[in-house]
């Protein structure tokens, strides 16, 4: 049997058996991962290039669509090459850099909706302390603290997992590296350890979850003293389907990390790494953005400023020859 220090590679899980499959789950990939790169492109360059959106809200959606771009492009360009050249392979550093981008990405992104729900909630239930509790300073300082609480879990968690000896193959069976099968492959009870560490990071995974749950309730308090029913409908519609995506982000990435081996199988897992590492990145700029009215002019300004400059480019082009 093979231990860690003579794998070289993981096999990941193949999308499909026959060919025609392999290329229908490749172009299905693509779609979603283009959209998912438009959305959180737009949005990106939307909140940067226009000063109207340079408050607190939208300095928080800059990064969350930054950290959605870092997330899907983790997983599924690798998932996307393997089904088009037909190939399950990922080498070892490439396996660990996989882990420690992706809970990365994962770890702040959890810690920056929690952010995003306390802004709402001063926002709407503190207007008048607003201006002092998110100045510039602190949204920096809360932002730097997400991205800066998701190095450092990643990196207990990597360098946890992968000090593990391996002796039980290298097959993974996932689209990507995922901890939870890579410990299926240790062959020491060491790998305990990164179970206690794993329940640690949930459980306060859940704490952000309560937080934003309680925060939003508090906010749909304060709406319904609102006297107007417009005010109150636009207040439900735009924090319900924040706290629905939450939900699904939250209990899939829960389920998945901490399900008894008893209740595992392909289909649920491949189903389940789908939930919560694919659909959060590629709906959130739907969710959160898009069907905002302010998002949706500066986005139409920044493509239309693109096409402008194409047009003329063109055109300058055509009189120079």
């Amino acid at each position: 049997m093979p231990n860690s220090s003579s794998i070289s590679e993981f096999l990941l899980l193949p999308l499909a058996d026959t060919r025609q499959l392999q290329f229908l789950h490749f172009w299905l990939l693509l779609g979603i991962y283009l959209a998912a790169l438009l959305g959180n492109g737009l949005i990106s360059t939307a909140v940067a290039c226009d000063r109207c959106l340079h408050t607190p809200m939208y300095f928080f959606l800059l990064n969350l669509a930054l950290l959605d771009l870092g997330c899907i492009s983790t997983t599924l360009p690798k998932a996307m090459a393997n089904a088009l050249w037909d190939t399950r392979a990922i080498s070892y550093a490439g396996c660990a850099a996989q882990i420690f981008f992706f809970i990365f990405f994962l770890s702040a992104e959890c810690s920056l909706l929690t952010i995003m729900s306390y802004d709402r909630y001063v926002a709407i239930c503190k207007p008048l302390h607003y201006g002092t509790l998110m100045d510039s300073r602190a949204c920096a300082t809360m932002v730097a603290a997400a991205w800066g609480a998701g190095v450092l879990n990643s990196l207990l968690h990597t360098a946890s997992t992968f000090s593990l000896p391996l002796c039980q193959g290298n097959v993974v069976n996932q689209f990507f590296c995922e901890i939870p099968q890579i410990l299926k492959l240790s062959c020491s009870e060491s790998y305990l350890r990164e179970v206690v560490f794993l329940i640690f990071s949930i459980s306060l995974a859940f704490g952000c979850f309560v937080f934003i749950v309680v925060s939003y309730v508090q906010i749909f308090m304060a709406v319904l003293r609102m006297p107007s029913e417009q005010g109150q409908h636009k207040a439900f519609s735009t924090c319900l389907p924040h706290l629905v995506v939450v939900s699904l982000f939250l209990s899939t990435a829960s389920f998945a990390y901490l399900k008894p081996p008893s209740i595992s199988s392909t289909a649920i897992d491949l189903m389940v790494a789908v939930l919560y590492s694919v659909v959060p990145p590629a709906v959130n700029p739907l969710i959160y953005s898009m069907r905002n009215r302010e998002v949706k002019d500066a986005v139409r300004k920044v493509m239309s400023k693109y096409v402008s400059i194409s047009v003329n480019g063109r055109s300058f082009g055509i009189h120079i020859m």
